[in-house]
């Protein structure tokens, strides 16, 4: 079971996975963005931790709502309000629930991802942060139907995402600021994608 404590240690964790990943995020959007993606996700995530110093909250749907708004105030270009409608959707489906079980997880996350998909636009294939997220969700839903006990769920939405991750280097970009570059945007890695991996890899490390 996913308790409050666990999802506030993920939270927490993730502003210190993006404060280490800042240059190498900065590094892949320079390529083929506004080489500030590292930079949103580590203010974002440093936001997230000190609003949820600062007023803890009751209970997992306030402390991933909580996340939610400060990514929206804090991130400027596409992943504030990405990441923050991931957050906002995922907080909608914990609405009343004192823990998660894997199937719960799930939901949350699909939830998630599907407000991702619909508020970017995009489809997996687009070289975006849904080429992480989606097979990752989809792991999960495979894994939770196979009867596997969460940390398995946990490592195959991770694995899933960092192969999806991977995949977007040959892909033409055909959302965000990357798809203005045409055929250049192939060969380099969508930074969008690389931050969804760090976070279910933080996921799995810590909500297990």
């Amino acid at each position: 079971m996913i308790g409050l404590e666990k999802v506030l240690a993920w939270l927490r964790e993730l502003a210190g996975v993006f404060a280490q990943a800042r240059e190498e995020l900065t590094a892949l959007d320079a390529a083929i963005g506004d080489a500030d993606h590292g930079i949103n996700m580590d203010r974002g995530f440093s936001a997230v931790a000190a609003d949820l110093s600062a007023s803890p909250p009751a209970d997992i749907a306030s402390a991933l709502k909580a996340a939610a708004m400060a990514l929206i105030r804090t991130v400027g270009g596409a992943a504030g309000p990405l990441y923050g409608t991931f957050f906002l959707r995922a907080s909608g489906a914990c609405a009343g629930q004192g823990e998660l079980s894997s199937s719960d997880w799930v939901a949350a996350f699909r939830q998630g991802v599907e407000g991702v998909r619909q508020r970017g636009k995009a489809e997996p294939g687009d070289k975006t942060m849904l080429d992480a997220l989606w097979p990752a969700a989809e792991a999960m839903r495979e894994a939770v139907e196979q009867g596997q006990a969460l940390p398995e769920v946990l490592r195959r939405a991770e694995r899933a995402a960092e192969a999806g991750m991977k995949a977007t280097i040959p892909l033409q970009a055909r959302k965000g600021r990357a798809s203005y570059l045409g055929e250049r945007s192939v060969g380099h890695q969508d930074p969008g994608a690389t931050s969804a991996h760090l976070l279910l890899r933080s996921a799995a490390a810590t909500l297990a």
